[in-house]
């Protein structure tokens, strides 16, 4: 659906996009990371036919961003950090203005604009004034207009930027809720949001592609070994004695109990090494008490900081 081949952009001899390649599958979403000044919204401004490339080539649903780009716009939906809102204007008159521009059927308008609006569950505020709305509801209609042409790619930079907590978690419901009917791009600084929302990770840095898989799959290439936190009440050197001697163990540290009270221990294995039976069998033959035992996960965001300050 959207193929990216060595794609560039100089700006005064400075490169913000540096041959970066990647494809996004029909229905799925993609997330795409990189600190500010990655070229993140560059790409995303070639993408959406806004500026062109200085060099590598870009096409959108089989169309050429460069050579079709009426084709191209023809088919997606975009929305800038910035939604382009109307503020003076109502919900509903703002929704049938973009959808006359974007070439709806005269007959089917209004029916388009309701979809939209359902779609985005703001039909309840269609009669209020954009100016006077809450953040959340300014995004939900920046993310209505995207759809007004029912595109076969959205394109998505920030969009929950700004939002408390619970606008966060009713945007994002919304943007799963899109993935099989339409192609999504995400750019986001909320992590855990792509960990939740996206079916695959880009990550770029200073213009270049640093990682690209599943969120799952960026957390194991990183990954050395797999961690177990354990919390045992019992003499600390004969433990830390029986965990070394465990086969797949590759080290383990041992923070010091405060008043004879229990260790926490923090256990390297091999990868794809399940040790967590093996090691409470061990403790719990011995009569020492278990009083904890849990595997330690690499999140997104330790990937995201590791590949993105690499020099």
């Amino acid at each position: 659906m959207i193929e990216v081949d060595r794609l560039s952009k100089v700006y005064s001899g400075r490169k913000a996009v540096d041959q970066i390649s990647f494809t996004v599958q029909k229905g799925e979403i993609l997330g795409f990371l990189g600190p500010n000044g990655a070229g993140k919204t560059t790409t995303m401004r070639i993408l959406t036919c806004y500026m062109p490339a200085t060099d590598g080539t870009a096409r959108v649903a089989g169309y050429d961003v460069f050579e079709e780009s009426i084709e191209v716009r023809r088919r997606i939906g975009y929305l800038p950090e910035n939604p382009p809102l109307y503020p003076e204007m109502t919900v509903e008159s703002y929704l049938h203005f973009v959808a006359k521009i974007k070439g709806a059927a005269a007959a089917r308008r209004k029916a388009t604009v309701d979809e939209a609006m359902q779609k985005c569950a703001i039909g309840d505020v269609r009669n209020r004034i954009i100016g006077k709305l809450s953040k959340g509801y300014k995004q939900r209609v920046g993310l209505a207009q995207a759809l007004l042409n029912n595109p076969e790619v959205l394109i998505l930079d920030e969009p929950t930027i700004g939002l408390d907590p619970k606008q966060i978690f009713e945007v994002r419901s919304l943007i799963r809720g899109l993935a099989g009917n339409h192609t999504v791009i995400l750019s986001t600084h909320i992590l855990p949001e792509v960990s939740m929302t996206c079916n695959r990770v880009v990550i770029i840095n200073n213009g270049k592609v640093v990682a690209m898989d599943t969120p799952a799959g960026l957390t194991n290439q990183m990954k050395g070994a797999e961690k177990i936190a354990i919390s045992v009440i019992g003499p600390q050197s004969e433990v830390l004695e029986t965990i070394r001697s465990i086969g797949g163990v590759m080290g383990v540290q041992a923070e010091n109990a405060a008043n004879g009270g229990p260790v926490n221990y923090t256990v390297e294995c091999k990868l794809q090494t399940e040790l967590r039976g093996t090691l409470a069998r061990e403790i719990v033959t011995r009569g020492w008490e278990l009083l904890e035992l849990r595997g330690i996960s690499l999140s997104l965001e330790d990937v995201f900081i590791n590949l993105v300050t690499q020099e």
